[in-house]
């Protein structure tokens, strides 16, 4: 036998020794029997209501508990907390800062529910840590530090599910399966409209205390400026925080696109919007009003508008020259031909969109935390949701289009 053939089977069998001491590393962590301990990053409406709440119907089948909750709101804290007593009988560890609860030693995974503007900051000191994660959407506000993220968590072999989980729903994987069959003819444009009489955010002002808040942790990098109980609790209307309704909402959207339709990147898009309607003392700076197009090398243009001056005129559709899928109703979509041309006949009537049964998000995140596959809102999937959704904001914030290069990974004007 050759030097270099030794040389290469060497190097195969020391490579498929270094994946398979990964995997078992992987499986003494989290083995059939084994609990896996999950600590909580955010104790807000969406940690305690959307995340803690959509584990525990699984925690007892899954083998599965929460042990540790973090927020800098003392009062966000305890009620996670008391959520561990009602249902583990634990007394769970508190903590103020992300980077305290990750050094404890006894949690396997965390979910993140934290707001936008640190959600790469602790996606990325997860993956550091060798913690397995859930994270929220959008996945990002500074490009850099979503590929930075991103990277971490692919160099460190951890588990990661986003926060997308219509995909997760059969009705939307069975929209997947039939736009497969191309019963929609030539798809020229994806839209939808996602309005309300109001903006989300004023559904979060609460009143807080300063002294039950750590508002330098809050503020994460962000300039330091008064305590602010309005900015707080109401930070989904805030630009220092968070980029508005199109990564905050279109975010889900962008990613039903991409799953549906196989799509990844846009190559281009364009922004425009405002404040037109919710004028007042609060001073938000989020546009209550929003218009984002995009364009896709498969060939169509995606478009996503948010009014928030009238909650009449919401529509999900995918149009093609042979039929249109409705999506509204997420739950029970169907197509039907109308505006259709020169129909083909293969779509008479309005049809509903056959339902593929799937796993719930948070138990198909709870099962791949065991066999290490990849869950069904992959970090490649976060990714190309926030690109897109960047790629808008920066041309909501320079009023000028702006592209995307896959290759150099990179957005610019263009």
């Amino acid at each position: 036998m050759s030097q270099t053939t030794t040389r290469r089977n060497f190097l195969k069998t020391t490579g498929a020794a270094a994946v398979a001491l990964t995997a078992l590393n992987h499986t003494r962590a989290h083995g059939a029997n084994d609990r896996i301990r999950i600590g909580m990053i955010g104790c807000g409406s969406r940690g305690c209501d959307a995340h803690m709440a959509g584990v525990h119907p699984h925690d007892k089948a899954q083998n599965v508990e929460f042990v540790a909750v973090c927020d800098p709101w003392r009062l966000a804290r305890e009620k996670a907390a008391g959520l561990c007593k009602d249902w583990y009988g634990i007394e769970a560890k508190q903590f103020t800062s992300y980077r305290d609860l990750l050094e404890y030693k006894d949690i396997d995974a965390v979910m993140i529910a934290s707001p936008d503007l640190v959600h790469t900051t602790h996606l990325e000191a997860a993956a550091r840590a060798k913690k397995d994660v859930y994270v929220e959407k959008p996945l990002a506000m500074d490009f850099n530090a979503l590929k930075s993220a991103c990277d971490a968590v692919k160099e460190n072999n951890v588990v990661a599910q986003v926060g997308t989980q219509l995909r997760s729903m059969g009705s939307m994987t069975g929209c997947k399966e039939l736009f497969k069959t191309g019963l929609l003819g030539k798809v020229g444009r994806i839209e939808q409209c996602r309005n309300g009489h109001r903006p989300y955010w004023y559904a979060y002002v609460k009143e807080a205390k300063e002294e039950d808040v750590d508002w330098k942790e809050f503020l994460a990098d962000r300039p330091m400026r008064p305590f602010n109980s309005v900015q707080f609790t109401g930070w989904y209307g805030y630009r220092d925080f968070t980029d508005g309704p199109v990564p905050g909402l279109g975010s889900h959207y962008l990613d039903l696109v991409h799953y549906i339709t196989g799509a990844q990147f846009p190559t281009s898009a364009v922004c425009l919007g405002g404040t037109y309607t919710w004028k007042d003392e609060n001073n938000f700076t989020c546009p209550d009003h929003v218009q984002a197009m995009w364009t896709y090398p498969e060939g169509f243009m995606v478009s996503y508008s948010t009014n928030f001056g009238n909650g009449s005129g919401n529509s999900f559709k995918i149009f093609g020259d042979q039929a249109v899928m409705d999506l509204q109703d997420w739950s029970n979509p169907f197509v039907t031909a109308d505006g259709v041309g020169q129909p083909d006949g293969r779509v008479k009537e309005k049809t509903p969109v056959k339902e593929v049964k799937m796993p719930d998000h948070m138990l198909d995140w709870l099962q791949c935390l065991r066999t290490r596959k990849t869950p069904n809102a992959s970090i490649d999937a976060g990714y190309q949701h926030a690109v897109a959704s960047l790629m808008a904001v920066r041309a909501f914030d320079t009023g000028k289009r702006h592209i995307y290069d896959h290759e150099k990974r990179e957005i610019r004007e263009g």
